[in-house]
């Protein structure tokens, strides 16, 4: 049997970390595991000015801030790639690793693709027979939606509340 394999796609603010973040906490409740990593925001003074990626029930970092003056550049946040990497990458092993789990990966976007190994990690996880769900920015080049086999969804006001609910009754029918 074929687990299943999402991608929520929406643009930014619509909603995408919300239900990854909702969707963990249901399939939590439910004795579920879940490996992966969520990106948030990092806001000060009702300003976003950076991004932190945490892994479930394990390390976090600051992967992003606007004050950051060198290493590569989305937009106006710096990149640390590496302590990107410290956190996202062990946390995607171990979702390889982990009989029962379920995969989160919020996201897989521009900042998280500048490292050269987060993208076979990814392929990976999309390759293995565990259940998946992966957020992806609305503009995330076509290319990549097309070289991962997944059912995309877009997230919108409409269904954004009752995702997590839905996606959750769907994963554990797949464990």
């Amino acid at each position: 049997m074929s687990r299943p394999h999402i991608l929520l796609t929406a643009p930014p603010r619509a909603g995408k970390t919300t239900v990854i973040r909702r969707l963990a906490a249901l399939l939590g409740a439910a004795g579920v595991p879940v490996r992966g990593f969520l990106s948030d925001e990092i806001r000060e003074h009702g300003r976003r000015v950076g991004f932190m990626v945490a892994e479930f029930g394990g390390d976090k970092a600051v992967m992003a801030h606007v004050s950051w003056a060198s290493g590569p550049r989305i937009g106006r946040y710096g990149v640390n790639v590496a302590e990107f990497e410290r956190v996202a990458l062990p946390a995607l092993d171990r979702a390889l690793a982990t009989r029962g789990a379920v995969a989160l990966v919020d996201e897989i976007g521009p900042m998280e693709l500048l490292s050269p190994a987060f993208l076979p990690r990814c392929a990976a996880l999309f390759k293995a027979d565990l259940p998946l769900v992966a957020t992806v920015h609305q503009r995330t080049r076509p290319s990549l939606k097309a070289c991962i086999e997944a059912d995309l969804i877009t997230v919108t006001p409409e269904n954004r509340d009752s995702l997590p609910e839905t996606l959750s009754r769907l994963l554990a029918q797949g464990l």
